[in-house]
């Protein structure tokens, strides 16, 4: 910890001296705490009521500013997470809370991002969410159930999830636009993220193969007229575009390291081993309206579908859909509301397992969320949801989940 201290000290340090030269600082950072309140009411493991708090402090670089390293950036994001106890009520699997995350500090995100050919090209290293660009829907991430974010067969997937919140790997990220609405993306990332079970923190350790995703998006993005004529050309993270009033992607990962079957066994009576692991998805949102200027109401839809290989993922197949509408409650033009169902599939080789081990399990896990987010200014959003999980866990015999919760994010 001593260590990424005096990292941030540095970036201060550069950042207060730019302060006084120039008007816009060579480093930018933020601190964000965000408060959830839980309760299952009816239905799931048990009743009860749960507390999540999530710090984060997040820090930009401007690579030219700071460093004289043109078209360059890079990102630090900390967390630390307390009381992070809520899923235990609800039981089920998909996940109602994206705050859940083990208690105590992390190093979520460090890296820099190079771009070339006049910001057509990026390739960002280091430590990296891949779902900030793959799987990513805007729409989406109005939603607190964790498969709006990345849907469960591509979230729940290798030895240890793949580089996504709360656990992220090392890799490399390669972005290309060949043209002003389209973006190929790829990377290759360590098989199995940094922090590990017990404690531990590791990279590249034998066994952990590589996770290989890649995407292919159409977008619509409309520029403003002031805007440069090149600016829609521009590419990876910290771009500064304006935000996509509509997006189709598709996209596939494969994990190069060995898996267990779930539904097989060798002669020795121990799971067969099978390598590699993949899957498919293609996600999509659109603006259905958008009022006049002046009034800011608008209505989005996304859906969200993917494919995993049964024989070594739990979930097979998932899908999810949603509307958002913005700026109907009069008054409150940034407020939204949002309704969304996911559906995370059970593949044929867990369900034998299941049956082998004595167990009865649903085909599937369904959760219907309505949502409602209130930003009170711009330092301070409210946000409630509310959640009815069908078939918890997909364990037949737990009763279907009914759960609330309020969330209170703070920046600074």
């Amino acid at each position: 910890m001593r260590n990424r201290v005096a990292g941030f000290s540095c970036l201060a340090l550069i950042a207060a001296g730019a302060a006084a030269q120039d008007d816009v600082a060579p480093v930018s950072s933020s601190v964000i705490y965000d408060a959830n309140v839980l309760a299952n009411v009816r239905g799931g493991a048990r009743r009860g009521s749960g507390y999540q708090g999530m710090l984060r402090w997040q820090t930009s670089v401007d690579g030219e500013r700071a460093f004289g390293w043109p078209d360059s950036s890079g990102f630090v994001n900390v967390m630390a997470a307390h009381h992070a106890g809520p899923a235990i009520l609800t039981g089920d699997a998909q996940g109602v809370s994206n705050m859940t995350a083990p208690p105590g500090v992390r190093l979520e995100e460090a890296w820099m991002q190079q771009n070339f050919l006049n910001d057509r090209l990026s390739v960002l290293a280091g430590r990296y969410d891949l779902n900030s660009e793959f799987y990513h829907l805007n729409a989406a991430t109005l939603f607190f159930n964790s498969s709006f974010g990345i849907g469960a067969e591509f979230g729940q997937s290798g030895p240890g999830g793949p580089s996504i919140f709360p656990a992220t790997a090392i890799g490399v990220r390669i972005a290309v636009k060949p043209a002003p609405d389209v973006v190929l993306r790829a990377a290759v990332l360590d098989g199995v993220p940094v922090d590990r079970a017990g404690g531990r923190r590791a990279a590249f350790r034998g066994g952990d193969g590589l996770l290989l995703v890649y995407e292919m998006a159409w977008l619509h993005r409309p520029e403003s007229a002031d805007a440069p004529p090149d600016h829609h050309l521009r590419i990876g993270r910290n771009a500064g575009l304006a935000t996509d009033q509509g997006k189709l992607a598709v996209g596939g990962w494969y994990y190069t390291a060995r898996f267990a079957d779930l539904g097989a066994l060798d002669a020795a009576g121990q799971p067969r081993q099978q390598r590699g692991s993949g899957g498919a998805y293609l996600v999509a949102e659109r603006a259905l309206y958008q009022s006049g200027a002046g009034t800011q109401q608008a209505v989005t839809g996304f859906v969200q579908s993917g494919v995993a290989d049964s024989r070594v993922n739990r979930f097979n197949a998932y899908l999810g859909a949603g509307v958002t509408a913005t700026g109907f409650v009069p008054g409150r033009a940034a407020d939204t509301l949002g309704l969304a169902l996911a559906i995370a599939r059970n593949g044929d080789a867990y369900l034998r397992g299941q049956d082998a081990a004595g167990l009865v399990n649903r085909r599937a896990e369904s959760t219907v969320e309505l949502t409602y987010l209130r930003q009170v200014n711009p330092h301070l959003s409210l946000q409630s949801s509310v959640q009815y999980v069908i078939h918890p866990n997909t364990l037949a015999g737990t009763a279907n989940a009914l759960t609330l919760q309020l969330r209170a994010e703070v920046a600074f």
